[in-house]
């Protein structure tokens, strides 16, 4: 990884992920986290703050060095243990069945193999578990897709390799999830292209095939 992606994009991140915008899907996404939960994309830590008290523990995947220490602050702030405990969502260092949820929120849109991430989540995962995520991925209307496919190669190269056109209720479903809870909806203060958010909450089978 170069300076650009090392040093400039976590503080990207950071800055335009926690606007004050994001903490009602935050809080939403977060409520029924519990037991020991894995989060892919840990960032800056902005979801911290929104742990509910149900959570006894959280494994922190977070590739980006800056990204784990500028969460510094709001982890000390917080009394549910967190440690950084792997740094590739497509490739976790966990045994089968060693998490009761997990939790990603705008973590998919730039994983190299999205699909092979959720995978692994529902691999570590116990049966029953369930993933709770809000991302942004391909809007529901045509010309709002049309701008999205001409700008993804932009989008790419200036949000370390974001895409814009991924279509997330289908990666999850076809990781194996079973999708209890979704919404999809424009968030308003952003532009549909980037605004196009799916929230949800899918399970892991509780009997695995």
């Amino acid at each position: 990884m170069g300076f650009y992606t090392d040093q400039i994009v976590p503080r990207l991140v950071n800055v335009s992920c926690g606007a004050k915008f994001t903490h009602p899907s935050r809080r939403r996404v977060c409520a029924g986290l519990h037991g020991r939960v894995i989060e892919i994309g840990f960032g800056s830590g902005l979801n911290v703050p929104f742990y509910p008290a149900a959570v006894d523990s959280v494994s922190a995947v977070e590739p980006a060095d800056l990204g784990w220490k500028l969460a510094g602050k709001r982890m000390a702030a917080s009394t549910t243990p967190i440690e950084r405990a792997g740094l590739d969502g497509q490739s976790l260092p966990f045994p089968d069945n060693s998490f009761d949820t997990a939790l990603s929120t705008w973590t998919m849109c730039t994983i190299p193999d999205a699909e092979a991430a959720l995978r692994e989540i529902r691999r570590v995962l116990k049966p029953g578990g369930t993933l709770h995520f809000v991302e942004h991925g391909l809007a529901p209307d045509p010309n709002v897709q049309r701008w999205q496919h001409r700008l993804e190669p932009i989008q790419k190269t200036v949000a370390g390799g974001c895409h814009l056109t991924r279509d997330i209720p289908a990666l999850v479903t076809r990781a194996g999830f079973d999708i209890r809870d979704l919404d999809r909806f424009y968030q308003k203060s952003e532009p549909k292209i980037v605004g196009a958010f799916s929230l949800g909450v899918a399970a892991s089978p509780p009997v695995r095939g």
